[in-house]
């Protein structure tokens, strides 16, 4: 098989998840009323990234074959933290942005170490810190309200010239900045390694302590972007039990719409942006048809069985679990 064609068989789960994405779209914005302009495009891109940037952190933990439960609390506690901190003076706010940043990677990074040392289930272990996580929340901000930079938030959630997202923007400018160097990086296979197989990992020297720990770091990274993304777009914060859990939820459907494998070791950050992406505009397409409220749930969770299920094809079609991983 030559170099092109196992890249693009490695890739064609994210190429279908980009795929479908196109398809949606276009279809939203044929049936919107505005058409497809720039607000359109601004309000979709707004609402999709918070989702993507969770859903990335829930990539990184997914690919070591665990799960963090805890991404949607994270993402709560750094919209509530950004709702204190990120105001005044531009010292000031940029001291905020990094203080908000780094709580979510200590968050990550505590989930790791007790993933890793402490033994537990990550399934186990990220729902006890998760509790903490939006305990903490709600310390922090009991009631809803706060305040923003208004011009930082402005040029986050705003239009670039041409009418082009600048949420877009920073979304490709951090996959670029993070995952592509991460991807190609020694800790990078290291992930994919240990998702595929912890002991064969082991025993090939890979430090799979440090990986997971990344990994976990990350996912806390990356939801504290999104909450910071939150707090841009409402220009306040709120400890909602509810955002939470369905953000923690709607990564985990994220992840698997966009190709990334329950079963850890295979997928990208790259499909799990485009599920986010798809997840995010099948809510959109369900109100422009006017489907009843009552009815969404229940399509949301047959849409999110279907791709579970249509993962899980391939476990019935190999003969040796090796072939999953030889993309």
């Amino acid at each position: 098989m030559k170099d092109w064609q196992y890249r693009l068989r490695g890739a064609r789960t994210t190429l279908s998840a980009i795929a479908v994405f196109i398809v949606i779209f276009a279809l939203y914005a044929a049936k919107h009323d505005g058409g497809f302009t720039g607000n359109v495009a601004q309000t979709a891109a707004n609402k999709g990234v918070l989702l993507a940037f969770v859903a990335i952190g829930q990539c990184f933990v997914v690919l070591t074959a665990g799960i963090d439960l805890s991404v949607g609390a994270v993402f709560i506690l750094a919209d509530c933290l950004a709702s204190t901190l990120v105001t005044g003076s531009p010292l000031a706010v940029a001291f905020g942005v990094v203080a908000v940043l780094v709580a979510g990677l200590a968050c990550g990074l505590v989930n790791g170490l007790i993933v890793v040392y402490g033994r537990l289930q990550p399934i186990v272990a990220t729902i006890a810190t998760g509790a903490i996580y939006f305990g903490l929340a709600l310390w922090v901000r009991p009631e809803p309200g706060g305040d923003i930079d208004s011009n930082l938030a402005d040029a986050v959630t705003g239009q670039l010239p041409g009418g082009i997202p600048s949420s877009l923007v920073l979304l490709l400018a951090i996959i670029l900045l993070v995952w592509v160097p991460f991807r190609r990086s020694v800790m990078g296979r290291a992930v994919y390694a240990v998702g595929s197989s912890e002991a064969s990992a082991y025993m090939s020297g890979l430090p799979i302590r440090r990986a997971k720990l990344l990994a976990y770091g990350f996912a806390g990274l990356f939801s504290a972007v999104g909450g910071l993304m939150l707090s841009f777009i409402t220009y306040s914060g709120e400890a909602s039990a509810t955002n939470a859990s369905t953000y923690t939820l709607n990564s985990i459907a994220a992840v698997v719409i966009g190709g990334v494998s329950l079963f850890g070791g295979a997928g990208s950050a790259i499909g799990a942006v485009f599920g986010a992406l798809i997840f995010r505009t099948i809510n959109d397409l369900l109100f422009v048809f006017d489907l009843d409220p009552l009815w969404q749930p229940l399509f949301l969770g047959l849409v999110l069985l279907a791709a579970v299920s249509f993962g899980s094809l391939r476990l019935l079609r190999i003969r040796n679990r090796l072939e999953l991983f030889g993309q």
